[in-house]
């Protein structure tokens, strides 16, 4: 995801690289940002404070505990953080939540315009389709950490909100989502959210063939961010969904 980050800001006449930033001791620090593709003149180091001096914006697809960690750094900033991170506990959550009192702080389990656009879907389905079984099915690289994925669980919650809406259930619709994960190759993403009723089913889905299209939302997220008061957003407000 680094390096397509890289790539899209490089493309972007609106933006430009002020720093990327690596773990202390990763095998990729000092050299230089675009990674054996275009020279970008930018080195990577471990100083994420040598870089925020620079930004106006952070975007962000480390670990969650990275992620909170960097996100109380930010609140003191006033920057704009976009997380692309997945798998956070609620501590981790609180963390990132409380800094966004702070600053404007873009989360979301997915960047891209589809698949935040079948969560709005799933959700409106879940709202008419009250009374049907609902259960998501997501496939990723086998080197994804967490499962369900961060998108998986984006799509159960919107689809749950809206089996909420549809019942005035205020319990954990969650609870009644299911999930199924699987690993495997290099698939980059694959989501379907499965509305099986009497008979009949219906099935949304998502597929993202390249990591850049979560390169180029996150980037739109930063754009967004801008000039907008503290507080913790998505995917969807940047889309206006």
């Amino acid at each position: 995801m680094g390096r397509c980050i890289v790539r899209c800001v490089s493309d972007d006449p609106e933006c430009a690289l002020v720093g990327a930033v690596e773990g202390p001791g990763h095998a990729f620090v000092g050299r230089d940002a675009g990674l054996g593709g275009d020279v970008v003149g930018v080195a990577i180091t471990d100083d994420l404070s040598a870089c925020l001096r620079h930004a106006e914006a952070v975007i962000d697809f480390s670990t969650p505990a990275v992620s909170a960690d960097i996100a109380e750094k930010i609140g003191k900033t006033g920057l704009v953080h976009v997380i692309g991170s997945t798998g956070f506990t609620e501590e981790q959550d609180a963390r990132v939540a409380s800094a966004a009192q702070k600053t404007v702080i873009v989360k979301s389990g997915n960047m891209s315009l589809g698949a935040n656009l079948v969560a709005a879907l799933a959700r409106q389905a879940a709202r008419v389709l009250h009374d049907f079984d609902i259960q998501i099915v997501e496939m990723h690289h086998r080197q994804k950490k967490d499962a369900p994925s961060g998108t998986a669980l984006l799509l159960g919650r919107a689809a749950a909100a809206g089996r909420a809406d549809a019942t005035r259930d205020s319990g954990n619709a969650t609870d009644r989502v299911g999930f199924a994960s699987l690993r495997g190759g290099t698939v980059v993403g694959e989501h379907k959210v499965i509305f099986a009723g009497a008979h009949e089913r219906v099935i949304l889905e998502h597929v993202a063939e390249d990591r850049s299209i979560f390169a180029r939302g996150a980037l739109a997220a930063a754009k967004w961010g801008r000039g907008r008061a503290p507080g913790l957003y998505s995917m969807s407000d940047v889309l206006g969904l």
